[in-house]
């Protein structure tokens, strides 16, 4: 398969369920989207997951991110730029802010 952009995936996905997902709205969306990162937590998770499964967790999140984008009529191409110069706080690559979260592991 031909490598595939993110402006045509999200187009994809806009067309193939845009209908539905504007019936559904923003905020059932939203639930749909935040059910697909949980479904990849748990993959992520799991040590015996395999390469298929996690394909298609991703796939999963990334579409109904892109579903989320159109819904607010903003290009996910556009927004993912941000990160194109690195870290959009100190711009470099890689990041050098120094920060820890919560789970980083140490």
């Amino acid at each position: 398969m031909a490598d595939v952009t993110i402006k045509e995936f999200q187009d994809v996905i806009a067309r193939t369920f845009g209908d539905k997902d504007s019936a559904r709205g923003m905020a059932g969306t939203f639930m749909w989207f935040s059910e697909e990162v949980g479904e990849l937590a748990r993959a992520l998770k799991r040590k015996d997951a395999d390469r298929e499964e996690l394909l298609v967790e991703f796939s999963d999140v990334f579409a109904w991110l892109c579903t989320l984008a159109s819904m607010a009529g903003t290009d996910i191409n556009e927004a993912v730029t941000r990160y194109m110069d690195g870290c959009p706080r100190c711009h470099a690559i890689p990041c050098a802010c120094g920060e820890r979260t919560r789970f980083q592991v140490v």
